[in-house]
């Protein structure tokens, strides 16, 4: 059987803990930050987990992981 391939974005954008939880960067805080207040930005800092919601589909984008 061939391999199933990993989805390049998702690869980019997740890691899995050791504990298989998946965790993400916030959105948000990549360009055109002067609109955003230094209090948004501050909060926008770090990581943070996926949603329960959308953990099937990411892990479907990570096969391997």
């Amino acid at each position: 059987m061939p391999k199933m391939k990993t989805k390049s974005g998702a690869k980019k954008r997740f890691r899995v803990r050791g504990s298989g939880s998946v965790k993400r960067a916030h959105a948000g805080k990549r360009h055109i930050l002067t609109k955003r207040t230094t209090k948004n930005k501050r909060q926008l800092r770090g990581i943070t987990g996926i949603h329960e919601t959308n953990a099937d589909s990411v892990r479907a984008m990570l096969p391997y992981a």
